[in-house]
């Protein structure tokens, strides 16, 4: 029985990205003093896709960690766009966001909706909804990979790789630092909640600036709406739901986006999940649970045999 080499659609995208990032960087050479390592990096992490697929049937810890390696990966694309806007030229689009902001909403709602309704409950509530964008983004993939659906953890990789490579492609020539970072925050009572000082403590360790327009909360939040529709149970579905309608507002209550970046974020996460991830290979139909029986090897699969072949 020969066996052939398929390389999953989330590693194609992870390949391509890298394949991109070390274009970017190769343009910094000579002006950057890592710039090469960074090339030489995203260059190696282009073909590691390859070398995962043609690994045979593994279990446990090395099992996990490849089932888990795109996310992983994705996780160590987000600082890199810190580090490349170091880089490149710092000039922000956030003229062009804002008036386009204005002519949307008649009025900029990052600037009017917090200072007309500082209480603190609604903030506490506004912040509990941004900050439970993070275990939304973790959580899924970890009760999948417990639960060993492991078909269901790749449509779900695909889907927040292709969700998340889009706003970073966008962020890159088009850099919006957001009203956080271009006009401040208003001071108010809000600002005694506790959950307002964990959100402005963990924006201080891990945001990227530039990287606004559009929303990556809500790109994030829309597709792990989608997926739980799609992998998890009703109430379950519900809950994420609801999760990504409150960082949607949320984005903008508490004054990190401009009205039009969350429209924008929950446009593209749509039409990524609806459209780019199906024209990928991405499956349209819901992944089953587990079967008891074993997986194929991971990236192998079985070459049926032909007349007047022995499998």
């Amino acid at each position: 029985m020969d066996l052939a080499v398929v390389v999953r659609p989330v590693d194609r995208v992870v390949a391509a990205y890298n394949g991109v990032m070390a274009l970017v960087w190769a343009t910094l050479v000579g002006s950057s003093g890592y710039a090469t390592a960074i090339v030489i990096a995203h260059a190696a992490a282009a073909a590691l896709p390859w070398l995962i697929s043609r690994v045979r049937q593994t279990s446990g810890v090395m099992r996990s960690f490849i089932d888990l390696s795109p996310l992983i990966m994705l996780a160590a694309f987000w600082p890199e766009l810190d580090l490349l806007r170091i880089g490149l030229p710092a000039v922000g689009h956030d003229d062009v966001i804002r008036m386009l902001d204005q002519r949307m909403f008649g009025t900029h709602l990052h600037a009017t909706w917090l200072p007309s309704m500082p209480h603190v409950w609604l903030s506490e509530l506004m912040h509990a909804f941004y900050f439970g964008y993070y275990p939304l983004i973790v959580l899924p993939a970890l009760a999948l990979l417990v639960r060993q659906r492991r078909d269901a953890l790749h449509d779900l990789s695909l889907r927040l790789m292709v969700a998340y490579v889009a706003c970073y492609l966008i962020y890159i020539p088009f850099p919006v630092y957001g009203p956080s970072l271009t006009l401040g925050h208003f001071a108010g009572p809000h600002t005694d909640g506790p959950l307002y000082r964990v959100v402005a403590a963990a924006l201080q360790v891990g945001d990227s600036p530039g990287t606004a327009f559009p929303s990556s909360h809500v790109v994030g939040a829309v597709t792990l709406a989608v997926v739980g529709w799609r992998l998890f149970s009703k109430p379950v579905a519900w809950l994420m739901t609801i999760e990504a309608a409150g960082v949607l507002l949320s984005t903008v209550y508490t004054q990190h986006h401009y009205g039009i970046d969350a429209v924008a974020g929950l446009v593209l996460g749509l039409g990524v999940q609806f459209i780019i991830v199906p024209l990928l290979g991405g499956a349209t139909r819901a992944p089953t649970e587990p079967s008891t029986a074993p997986l194929p090897a991971y990236g192998w699969v079985p070459r049926p045999a032909t007349s007047g072949e022995e499998q």
